[in-house]
């Protein structure tokens, strides 16, 4: 496993000309590196949480783990002593008040079902933000052993490939019958207007493939990666959404809910792919 610190000063070093000073070096090193710890300790606890220890919260599905909270409070400690005032909105404990400045997103364990089960989907997610507007975002995958770091106009990376930090494009497919689409669907299944399932139907037949990773995060990432061609969900928070969005965006992807707006990070709906698929897949889908 590559070296938390170095994975930290290689990102520092890549991302140096982000358009935004908020996202200087030091920044973004002590952000990667709070990740890469965050995932060691999920590393730490995999397959050693007894399943009593497990809680649940909105439903019997949507799981919590003493890894969610740790990775959490460790993430928060580290970007607390950054001392640049940012707010932070976090999934498990820390939710401080919306206001139009420097805000971090964390998702401390995104695929906690996954983490639960023993499946390698899962990851840490961190975005900055100055109101509205991405400035930096890591994605990491401890099991899978990837960070991908973006900054705004610095571009979108994988850090460990074997020759170097590698530049991410996404996918140039723009036919629905060449693609492979990811979906995600609410814990709360049920008991929501929209479960997702219709518009999985909608693509069902006309798809090279439907996955669903179990961790947004991730497949964000892998559109950005153009692993993925395109991922679209309801139901999400902010911090699901943040890191990976910006990725997607400086990989040259789409970013935009089912209406072609804005209102992504807060609207609870996300399509997220190359843009030679924007108009086919927002088409069939419906908030």
């Amino acid at each position: 496993m590559t070296d938390g610190l170095d994975l930290a000063e290689t990102a520092s070093v890549i991302l140096r000309g982000a358009v935004d000073p908020a996202a200087d070096e030091a920044t973004v090193r002590a952000a990667v590196a709070a990740v890469v710890s965050a995932g060691e300790l999920h590393l730490d606890l995999l397959g050693q949480i007894p399943p009593a220890e497990v809680g649940r919260k909105s439903s019997r599905r949507d799981l919590v783990t003493a890894a969610d909270v740790g990775a959490e409070r460790l993430v928060v400690e580290r970007l607390r002593a950054l001392g640049d005032g940012a707010a932070i909105e976090a999934e498990e404990e820390t939710s401080d008040e919306v206001a139009d400045g420097l805000r971090w997103f964390l998702d401390p364990l995104d695929g906690t079902v996954n983490f639960v089960h023993g499946i390698p989907m899962f990851s840490v997610s961190l975005a900055l933000y100055r109101g509205p507007e991405p400035l930096f975002g890591v994605v990491h995958a401890p099991r899978l052993g990837e960070t991908f770091v973006a900054a705004r106009g610095a571009g979108c990376w994988l850090l460990e490939t074997p020759g170097g930090p590698s530049r991410l494009s996404v996918s140039a497919t723009s036919e629905l019958s060449e693609s492979i689409l990811a979906t995600g669907f609410p814990y709360r299944r049920g008991e929501l207007a929209n479960s997702n399932l219709e518009n999985f139907g909608r693509f069902f037949n006309d798809v090279r493939g439907l996955r669903r990773l179990g961790s947004a995060a991730l497949d964000l990432a892998y559109v950005a990666a153009g692993r993925l061609d395109g991922f679209w969900e309801l139901h999400l928070s902010p911090f699901d959404v943040a890191a990976g969005a910006l990725l997607v965006r400086e990989a040259g992807g789409v970013v935009e809910d089912f209406r072609g707006g804005g209102r992504w990070l807060r609207g609870g709906e996300i399509l997220a792919c190359a843009p030679g698929l924007r108009a086919p897949m927002a088409s069939r889908l419906q908030g």
